[in-house]
This record gives C-alpha cells, structure tokens and sequence, in this order.
C-alpha cells in the first residue's frame, strides 16, 4: 500500500467529520448573516475553504516532525510581516493589523501566533534538562517580540490568546506548577500597568463597557446590548432563517462584524438556545476528540503542538462566545470554523492539519 493512502486511512475521522461540518454550518451562518446585503461574504469563505483544504491535507498526511526545520523559518517569516504591517499595513476599527493584496486580505499575527506554538514547542521539547527559570526565561524571549509588536498595532485579542497558550504548554513541558501560579500572580500584577500604559483609549473604553455597558447605551455599550437582545429574542427555538431577525436585518447588530466576531449574535436569533446548545456541544466534542490526540501523541513535540493548538482554539472560541453574551470584553478574535476570514481559515486549517499529523504518526502499533 502507497505511504500516502496508509496515512490516509490512519486519519482521525471524528476531527475530521467535525472540522468540516463545523466549515460547512459556518459557511451558513456567513451566508444567513449577510445575504440581505450587496456584498454577500458566503462566495468569499467558500473560495477559501477550497483553497484552505488542499493544505490541510498535505500537512495531515506529512510527518509533523518536519516542525523541526520549519519553525524557525516560519517564526522569522511571522517577525517580519509583523514588522512589515506595521510600517505597510492597512488600518481598520484603530489597528494596523492587515495586508490588503487585491481582493485579499491577510493578518501576519494569525501566521506569528501559530509560528510562535512552533517554536516553543521545540524548545520546550529540547530543554527538558534546563533549570524552570531558564526555561521560563527562554519561552519569555520567544514570545516577547512577537507578542510586543502585536500589542504596538495595536491588537488586544490576540495579545491576549498568547497568555493561555504559553502557560498551558509550559504546564505540559514540566515546568513546576509554583512557577507558573508565580507567572500568574506577576502578570495580575501587571494588568493595572498595562491597562494605563498600554490601551488605547478604544481599547480601555472595551474594558469600562464590559464592567458597565448600560453607561454608554448608545455609544460604546451598543454592540454588546443589541448583541444581548438578539439572543434573547431568539428566545427557546430561534425566529428561524430569513423570518423578520429585526435585529440583524434592520442593522442592530454591527454591519461591519455579523459575519465574523458576532456570527454568534446572528445564530442566537435565528436559532435560539437549541441552536447555540448545539453548537457548543460540537465544539466541546471538538476540543475533547483534540486533547485525545493530546493524550495519544508519541513524543513530547506532537503533545506539545496540539495542547498549544488545542488552547489556541479554545481562548478564540471562550472569547468570541464570551463577548457575544457579555462574559468577556469585546476582543475582535473570530469564532474558529465558524467566522469569516479567510487568512485566519487558513492558519486554522493548517493547525488541524498538524492534529491530524500528531494521530496519523504515532506508533503503527496502536
């Protein structure tokens, strides 16, 4: 039998079948989002899918060791765009987060984020014998830059995506967990710093607004109440596709954000609270059938590759949800599968494929 089939058929086809439903009722909810408007985003996402799924199959069927020599690379490649964003990008809703490239556009930080798991992964792998500080110290300095130019862009949600993804794989790595609670308590420490000195002040208005969004009803506090109350109003069952959404269709909701960070806001009223079961318990399904893959992984790397990826996807979807429904401040992180983007589907489907690559590769014995 051809290697290339072997591994084929060693693929884990509960991720898989989920993946691509999770795709195809995102690709839904854009369309069902979007389509009383001109530009209609459901053509777009469905252009990236068919672009995105070649290279989730050809990183699933290679031998995820190949991170060896490709996270460096991808680590510099992530540095420079972030560097090159900064002085060439384009500016949208305060950040200078975006290339623009004719009709498509890409955010370098998605790029660094997962080059960023890459590196540290390998690290954390090689450093096995290393004192905790040092290794702390080292992880330190992988993330600092990145994270550093991130936050100069200034984009908050992703800033933050690194925190748990940086402690949940040291956690796996060995680092002792008084270090980490250590961690933790000194970055608690510093939120009020970085609040002050490090928010713009769009970004700290997010913050006042999530502790009391009914101070600004009409201004800061709109998308977070209108949001509420197309949850709401979607009641047990939902109003159902196409059937007066009045919040969605008359512009409640924000125009600029139904399709990608308030997906969940547009689900809400169509489908209700059926519908947003659902949907999190195929996510839930998701991110166990992952930390099995966790739990499966021959080595150190592969583990360490899929809880960075597994917290990666997790903290997106937490956040997303979260600041739909109030729980956590408005961030701007998509929901994966479900929200349109197609650099993000990208580094999505590319993620998935090093899952699958962790499962397809472990000992043939199993």
């Amino acid at each position: 039998m051809h290697p290339l089939l072997r591994n084929f058929l060693r693929i884990n086809w509960v991720l898989l079948g989920l993946m691509l439903a999770l795709m195809a009722y995102g690709a839904y909810a854009i369309y069902s989002a979007t389509w009383m408007r001109e530009q209609n985003f459901y053509n777009s996402q469905m252009v990236w899918i068919f672009i995105c799924l070649p290279v989730f199959f050809v990183v699933s069927l290679i031998d995820y060791r190949w991170v060896k020599y490709g996270a460096i690379p991808l680590y510099l490649l992530g540095f420079a765009g972030l560097v090159a964003v900064k002085l060439f990008g384009e500016k949208r809703y305060g950040a200078q987060s975006w290339f623009d490239i004719g009709p498509i556009s890409f955010q370098p930080s998605q790029l660094a984020i997962i080059a960023g798991i890459m590196t540290l992964a390998l690290f954390l792998q090689r450093s096995r014998g290393m004192m905790p500080f040092l290794r702390i110290a080292c992880c330190g300095a992988i993330v600092a830059v990145p994270w550093v130019l991130i936050l100069v862009e200034p984009d908050l949600g992703s800033c933050i995506v690194w925190v748990p993804v940086v402690l949940a794989m040291m956690f796996v790595a060995g680092i002792p967990k008084r270090w980490i609670a250590a961690i933790l308590l000194l970055g608690l420490a510093m939120i009020p710093l970085v609040v002050y000195f490090g928010l713009k002040p769009h970004q700290y208005a997010r913050i006042t607004t999530f502790l009391n969004p009914e101070a600004d009803p009409q201004g800061e506090g709109w998308n977070i109440t209108q949001s509420l109350i197309a949850i709401g109003s979607g009641g047990f069952s939902g109003k159902g596709f196409k059937a007066h959404n009045t919040q969605l269709e008359l512009g409640f909701l924000p125009s600029t954000a139904v399709h990608n960070d308030f997906i969940f806001s547009v689900m809400g009223e169509q489908h209700g609270f059926i519908g947003g079961i659902a949907l999190l318990a195929a996510l839930a399904l998701l991110f166990v059938t992952i930390l099995h893959i966790a739990m499966e992984a021959d080595d150190d790397l592969g583990r360490l590759l899929v809880v960075g990826i597994a917290t990666l996807l997790f903290t997106h979807t937490f956040m997303n949800i979260g600041m739909t429904i109030s729980v956590t401040p408005i961030t701007g992180l998509p929901l994966p599968l479900i929200s349109y983007g197609g650099s993000f589907l990208l580094i999505t489907l590319l993620s998935f494929g090093i899952l699958q690559s962790v499962w397809i590769h472990r000992r043939a014995s199993r």
